[in-house]
């Protein structure tokens, strides 16, 4: 995957004119592994760590020669006494020894130094400490700052004059890292040197002024960067690409663009969000993954991969009963979707069990309300079976006296 996207920059930027033109990208290879809901380009909805299953590497990182190193500096400071002391010199680029360059041939001076945000174009080659050439690129092409490559060079460049040649060493966790690179074959864990030359600094274009087939080839190309971090597990650095892409998908056109292109560009930008929605989860930040899947379906509201990602995302929020709802209507625009209908399923069943524990907690609260309904039953049946048996008492008593009044009453006329 890594030199189908270094190739696309290449590609971008080694075709350009003074207009700083781009050609089309190639889409960066997938995983092994399908999804009913897979897109082509997408990722798959649920399952994210298979994503695993086929790790590609960052993306051009390279190294240096060391045993050159001393006889570059010697040639270097034999026609040019005044850099010799910068020639002989390491920079250590973070302040932790992890990433180290040197000079083994000045540029044209402080002022040529690019600056984040233009466009590179650098011959570089990718060296184990060992000495083992890895691989060499010799117009390598990308946008400093933009996560293109791995950190070593997107730092370290930087600190390059225009036709400097410098050394650079670096950890793994600037490079490859624990997982390696199958292309190029960097083992886990290794430390690598890189020999770099910058060839040519240029201004990135004006993404408003690109025909819109370029601006979706650049766009495609941030956003497939952007799952080479989400696959080796760098989830912030993806969030930065696809956010990259995003603004380039959302800028306005100067240049006439038709339905079709407008059509594709969306389509871009729905992946873009869906795939922020994806890193965002795995960094726990659910509302910015809730909002990511909001603007997706605010574009495709029976999007699959946002409605799948949403109801994740309010599950994990709590909000039960409207998670459940979202996966409903995902798995009816896809009933046949055994992903769908395990996320589903599962979910329930916790809601179910959440519901249980809550009913038990508050019968605990309150005590048993059936005994205590039971007992209050059998209480009030006894008062009124009392009150009852009084009133009779009471009536049986006042007919008695008003029948001796009326006998009384009765005897007297007589007399």
């Amino acid at each position: 995957m890594e030199k189908l996207i270094g190739s696309s920059l290449t590609e971008y930027w080694g075709t350009m004119d003074t207009s700083d033109t781009y050609d089309n990208a190639p889409s960066a290879k997938k995983s092994g592994r399908t999804s009913l809901l897979d897109s082509g380009e997408d990722f798959e909805v649920l399952d994210e760590e298979d994503i695993d299953d086929e790790p590609p590497p960052l993306e051009d990182a390279g190294g240096g020669k060391v045993k050159n190193a001393d006889e570059s500096e010697k040639k270097h400071s034999d026609t040019d006494p005044d850099a010799g002391s910068q020639v002989d010199e390491w920079m250590d680029v973070l302040g932790n020894d992890q990433l180290k360059k040197k000079t083994l041939e000045a540029g044209d001076g402080r002022d040529s130094r690019p600056q984040k945000g233009q466009n590179v174009k650098i011959h570089l080659k990718t060296y184990l400490m060992d000495g083992r050439l890895v691989e060499e690129q010799a117009d390598l092409c990308f946008t400093l700052g933009d996560g293109d490559v791995t950190q070593a060079l997107d730092l370290s460049v930087m600190l390059m004059e225009r036709g400097e040649k410098a050394l650079i060493h670096c950890d793994a966790k600037y490079a490859y890292g624990a997982r390696g690179s199958l292309e190029p074959e960097v083992p886990p864990n290794a430390k690598l040197s890189l020999e770099v030359v910058l060839l040519e600094t240029t201004n990135a274009p004006d993404v408003e002024l690109l025909p819109p087939a370029e601006k979706i080839a650049l766009a495609s190309c941030k956003r497939e960067r952007g799952n080479v971090h989400y696959q080796r597990g760098d989830y912030a650095f993806a969030v930065n690409s696809y956010s990259i892409a995003l603004q380039i998908t959302e800028s306005s056109s100067k240049v006439d663009i038709s339905p079709e292109e407008e059509n594709e560009l969306l389509d871009v930008k729905v992946k873009c969000l869906n795939n922020m929605a994806a890193s965002q989860l795995k960094l726990d930040h659910y509302d910015a993954a809730l909002k990511s899947c909001v603007a997706a379906l605010s574009h495709q509201p029976d999007n699959i991969k946002a409605l799948f990602r949403m109801g994740k995302v309010l599950a994990l929020q709590g909000e039960y009963t409207e998670a459940i709802q979202t996966l409903r209507k995902a798995l009816k625009l896809e009933p046949s979707n055994k992903t769908i209908h395990a996320e589903l399923s599962k979910l329930v069943k916790k809601h179910s069990e959440q519901r249980g524990a809550e009913q038990a907690m508050y019968k605990k609260m309150l005590g048993n309300p059936s005994s205590v309904s039971s007992g209050s039953n059998t209480q009030k049946h006894r008062a009124k079976a009392s009150w009852g048996l009084s009133w009779k008492w009471l009536f049986g008593a006042t007919a008695v006296a008003i029948g001796g009044v009326a006998l009384s009453v009765v005897i007297a006329a007589r007399n």
